[in-house]
């Protein structure tokens, strides 16, 4: 094998598995995946592996997911179907896998980066809610999501305890706030030495930087995440219509 070759993390196994049988015609539409018991010993990957890629077939229109259904195909949907959809799958994803680890709650001043996408000085406090994410391959995701004070007021995005309906659903139950627009940029880069530490990382090594920003339907900004993933770990693709 090459240097740039490397072996997908499993949830993007996963993901590219179950959207070739729906594209095959494998699984039809209106039919329902195979359970993730059976997903999980049929790839061999963990329970919170799985779950985290039938959320991004979800998000991306592959599949619909009922309570007490289980998970049914809808079809290969149209247009660019390949996005990442990092920012929304860090604002959606709950906290209680045994997977996630919460690396920071609470106040701290903001970078020049998420500053300017805040729309505060740099240095201004915020609130910081971090999470280090793992799979079957180790470390694979380091998620700092930003917060206004005037958003963070009375939620829970300062304590350190898992948010167990996710951020997005705390933020809606207790302040209202439901976001209508998330704006990323992808970059590549060196990762500081936190990063390095946290992601158990070679020194010197790349990493992808997505940086999503999370507006309202009056685009004021809820949040901003800050996702930073292995180099040698993740590949993102994107297809779409060349007219």
């Amino acid at each position: 094998m090459s240097s740039l070759e490397f072996t997908p993390p499993k949830y993007v196994q996963i993901v590219h598995a179950l959207q070739e049988r729906i594209t095959e015609g494998t699984y039809a539409p209106g039919e329902l995946l195979p359970s993730e018991a059976r997903l999980v010993r049929e790839f061999g990957a963990g329970r919170s592996t799985v779950v985290r890629a039938l959320q991004i077939l979800t998000m991306q229109g592959w599949i619909g997911r009922e309570h007490g259904r289980g998970s049914f195909v809808k079809g290969v949907p149209g247009g660019s179907t390949e996005r990442s959809h990092a920012g929304a799958s860090a604002f959606d994803a709950a906290e209680t896998a045994t997977e996630t680890t919460i690396t920071h709650a609470g106040r701290a001043a903001v970078p020049p980066a998420i500053a300017h996408a805040l729309g505060v000085p740099a240095d201004s406090p915020a609130i910081l809610r971090q999470r280090l994410v793992s799979d079957d391959s180790g470390a694979s995701e380091l998620v700092s999501l930003w917060f206004p004070l005037d958003i963070a007021e009375g939620t829970d995005l300062h304590a350190p305890e898992p948010i167990t309906i996710g951020v997005k659903g705390h933020l809606q139950a207790i302040k209202q706030a439901r976001p209508a627009r998330i704006v990323e940029r992808l970059s590549a880069r060196q990762a500081t030495e936190q990063e390095t530490s946290l992601l158990q990382l070679d020194k010197a090594s790349p990493v992808l930087g997505v940086m999503a920003t999370v507006l309202d339907a009056t685009e004021s900004v809820i949040a901003v995440a800050d996702i930073v993933l292995p180099g040698d770990l993740h590949e993102l693709e994107d297809s779409y219509p060349a007219s």
